[in-house]
């Protein structure tokens, strides 16, 4: 992140200072967004780097865009794409999450819940857990996953069922055991 500001205030272009200042709004929900689509807050870091310095070299045409956050965020996913393909292995999720949303009242619970819905989450697919994210954590359509995720939609639909239905068979199979 501080390449793609050191970028911005190096930057001849008169769109820099609003970069900046998109930058400093949005880092934060960024690398939420990417640590909850990689896993890992490295991955997280790094994708969204690469996604800012791009946004940076590009200012021009990304904060004329109807939704400039959107943008970006699509060039996170893209670079999260771009790192599967280089290196084409499972990633680890990362031992305990960094949260940066202020606690719950009593908060044991919830964090709790929450743990249990990653580690289920971890142990889907790449792309069945990237495409749950964006269904349910950015609450987007369907055709707008796909068009993140660039398959068809009927492959982002078939990616959020498969998933859910591996969920539901874990989650069966767990309640089994407990009882």
């Amino acid at each position: 992140m501080e390449a793609a500001l050191a970028a911005a205030e190096t930057g001849t272009e008169a769109g820099a200072p609003d970069f900046e200042l998109f930058v400093t709004e949005r880092v934060d929900a960024l690398l939420r967004f990417a640590y909850v689509l990689t896993g890992d807050t490295s991955l997280a870091e790094d994708a969204v780097q690469d996604a800012l310095t791009t946004a940076c070299a590009r200012w021009g045409r990304v904060s004329r865009a109807d939704d400039p956050e959107a943008y970006v965020k699509r060039m996170v996913v893209n670079a999260h794409i771009s790192w599967w393909r280089r290196f084409r292995r499972r990633e680890a999720p990362a031992a305990e999450p960094t949260r940066t949303a202020p606690p719950s009242v009593d908060g044991a619970a919830a964090r709790a819940d929450a743990e249990a819905v990653w580690a289920l989450c971890s142990t889907l697919p790449d792309k069945q857990r990237a495409a749950v994210v964006l269904r349910f954590y950015e609450e987007l359509s369907y055709a707008e996953i796909a068009g993140l995720l660039h398959c068809a939609e009927a492959t982002a639909r078939s990616h959020v069922h498969r998933a859910l239905a591996s969920l539901k068979d874990t989650l069966s199979k767990e309640g089994a055991e407990d009882a």
